[in-house]
């Protein structure tokens, strides 16, 4: 069965979800998704030349998913864990999809929400819980008895270790490692390269080695 799938963004992120997709479609060997297109409220003009050239229809805005074909569903290609919030809570009737690139892995009794991302190269070990829109970008990791809430983003490279919480909204930047057991508070951001060796209290940012 192949389903229609929108993505919702076309700046950079939303460009790498679309080529996931294309990734699953080409290791199955079929079309498990049909790229229908992607929607944004304010498109850039350099970003619809991308979107041209990848072949790729430019749908409208967002408010085009009321009237999606029967059985759609969509993905928000947002970076940002706020922003990509703030969209998804205006999406209604359209299910959320999720992708898991051929080159990724999760392991066993490993649970996600809806719109769960995994690009090429992240690896998830075992026991993980993973809510609602979270992306793991290239080549990040997550060990073993974490969670993961709604909306949380860890960016390319970035390590979070074994048994530690991430709270809603959260972004790991690039590079970044936060050790065992740790907490990562509700809107907060650890910044790239940083090490983080404690809790960190919701809506903080934090940088350096040692992160403060």
């Amino acid at each position: 069965m192949t389903i229609g799938l929108v993505v919702v963004g076309c700046g950079g992120h939303g460009r790498e979800v679309l080529a996931i997709a294309r990734a699953v479609n080409e290791a199955a060997g079929r079309p498990v998704w049909q790229l229908l297109g992607v929607v944004d409220d304010r498109p850039t003009e350099e970003n619809l030349k991308r979107l041209q050239r990848l072949d790729v229809p430019y749908l409208g805005n967002v408010a085009w998913l009321r009237d999606a074909p029967p059985g759609t569903q969509c993905l928000v290609g947002i970076g940002d864990p706020r922003i990509r919030r703030a969209v998804a809570s205006r999406i209604h009737g359209v299910p959320a999809a999720s992708l898991v690139h051929p080159d990724a892995t999760v392991g066993p009794d490993t649970e996600h929400g809806p719109g769960f991302v995994a690009f090429a190269g992240a690896r998830v070990t075992t026991n993980v819980t993973i809510g609602r829109h979270v992306h793991l970008n290239q080549n990040v990791t997550v060990g073993h008895d974490s969670s993961l809430a709604d909306y949380v983003s860890v960016n390319p490279l970035a390590a979070v270790s074994g048994d530690c919480h991430l709270a809603e909204g959260v972004l790991i930047g690039t590079n970044a490692a936060v050790l065992q057991g740790l907490r990562i508070g509700r809107d907060s951001t650890v910044g790239a390269g940083a090490c983080v060796v404690r809790d960190v209290p919701d809506h903080t940012t934090v940088k350096g080695v040692p992160a403060r």
